[in-house]
């Protein structure tokens, strides 16, 4: 209708005609539909773009926090929603378009996963529907929804899964939303029965808390503690927001406490604490993007009066990697290929090599990445990362002491590449230390001398590290 137009009659007496009302996406659902299509058609991660989106819309508290539910939730669940979705359409999933599946998976999560009543999560998804789709989609989606909507999760479940018995990775693919080679993969790195893997894939559906790092000699703990946060489990360095913007924090702000996975903190102090030979005055993070690491190790190797180098290949994160030590400018950033050491050999006291990986030890934080990997990822992964180990040992000094370190639990990624290299002319005259021995109070490490923290038992992500010491 022309804006500023009366309405026509319709010509029958007593009855107006009927006037189009333009669709009104409520604010939360618009935001996650907008993130979901940035996930499928930029490959980005979501939580990485949500953050700013809920900024730039202004959007706060209640219609924040059901935003973020829904874009992680619907993530999370994607492959449980997909196979529910594929009993409720009248084509195969992957015919229907992504824009209406985002649509209906958004609209799923609200029936199957949340409080939210069902006429409620039907009617304000069609809602979304009409208002990105079109009318004629909206229909399509409210007879979808209807569906949906007729068995709770447990019932469809029970239809859509293989049974256990017949197909426990499938029954655990469908039911926990994990690619089934995903599911292999973790099994066989953590090995046990049934309730094991369960606990594992359960823990990766389960949103990380946000977890603080006070750097040593720039924050303090009790700051970030008045600030409202909680103390951490295992690093004597992290601490818990439980609710609110880290970035509200002042300590965070100015980048003298950091937000970082209470894994990735115990992987650097590990490395930090662990025994060399003589005195120091350099270290090396190998691989430095996007910073996390680096500005913690900057951070102790200021009280030590050492120098950090800290390279990273890409240009716009070894900018990250800046503002996070950039506060001291004895420690240098470059941009360069850690494959192609611009150094000379054995200059290094201690060197970390946290080494491009599947990320497989970081669903829980960036669900969407299990939908992209594939198997093929890990072989094509795993000549870097041996070039990578191979110029980490090649720039510790004698006596010194480097750490490999990868985001992943898969064998292939983790203890796999460490033998290899150690059985290579580059591992001459090294040897694994006992990890665990610099994780006090760490429980659940295994027998040693590498470590694997797990999501279920330890609450970080899952976090690989060996650490190798040079013979003198």
């Amino acid at each position: 209708m022309t804006p500023g137009r009366a309405p026509q009659s319709s010509g029958k007496p007593g009855k107006a005609a009927r006037t189009y009302r333009r669709p009104k996406p409520d604010a939360a659902r618009r935001a996650a539909f907008d993130v979901l299509r940035m996930v499928d058609d930029r490959d980005a991660y979501a939580n990485l773009v949500l953050p700013g989106l809920l900024r730039d819309r202004r959007m706060t508290g209640r219609d924040a926090a059901l935003a973020t539910e829904l874009v992680h939730g619907t993530l999370r669940r994607q492959g449980t929603y997909d196979a529910i979705l594929d009993r409720c359409v009248d084509r195969p999933i992957n015919e229907v378009d992504p824009p209406v599946l985002d649509v209906l998976c958004l609209g799923a999560h609200q029936l199957l996963a949340t409080r939210i009543p069902t006429h409620a999560a039907v009617s304000a998804t069609v809602e979304l529907a009409r208002g990105v789709l079109g009318d004629g989609r909206a229909k399509f989606v409210n007879a979808v929804l209807r569906k949906v909507a007729a068995r709770d999760l447990d019932e469809w479940l029970a239809e859509v899964a293989p049974p256990y018995d017949e197909d426990p990775e499938g029954h655990l693919s469908i039911v926990y939303s994990h690619p089934r080679w995903v599911v292999a993969a973790l099994w066989d790195a953590l090995g046990g029965g049934r309730a094991e893997i369960e606990a594992l894939l359960a823990a990766d559906n389960e949103p990380p808390a946000v977890t603080l790092v006070a750097r040593p000699g720039r924050s303090t703990l009790d700051e970030l503690y008045e600030a409202g946060a909680k103390p951490g489990r295992w690093s004597p360095l992290a601490a818990v927001l439980t609710e609110g913007d880290p970035g509200a924090i002042a300590a965070v702000r100015d980048g003298r406490a950091g937000v970082q996975d209470e894994g990735s903190q115990l992987v650097a102090q590990a490395l930090a604490n662990a025994a060399v030979d003589g005195d120091e005055t350099r270290w090396l993070d190998l691989c430095a993007g996007p910073g996390g690491k680096a500005g913690l190790l900057a951070a102790i190797a200021t009280q030590r009066d050492v120098a950090l180098l800290a390279v990273e290949r890409r240009h716009h994160r070894a900018r990250l990697v800046r503002n996070a030590i950039g506060w001291n400018t004895r420690h240098q950033v470059v941009t360069a290929d850690g494959t192609r050491p611009a150094w000379a050999p054995g200059s290094f006291d201690r060197v970390i090599a946290d080494v491009p990986c599947s990320g497989l030890g970081a669903l829980r934080r960036r669900p969407e990445s299990r939908w992209r990997r594939r198997p093929e990822d890990i072989a094509e992964l795993g000549p870097l990362q041996r070039e990578l180990l191979t110029s980490a040992l090649g720039a510790v000094r004698p006596g010194g002491v480097v750490a490999y370190v990868t985001c992943s639990p898969h064998k292939a990624e983790t203890r796999s590449v460490v033998d290899d290299v150690l059985a290579s002319p580059a591992g001459s005259g090294f040897s694994l230390v006992d990890a665990r021995e610099y994780l006090p109070g760490v429980t659940g490490l295994g027998d040693g001398p590498d470590i694997q923290l797990w999501p279920h038992l330890h609450g970080t992500d899952a976090m690989y590290l060996a650490l190798l010491r040079r013979g003198a």
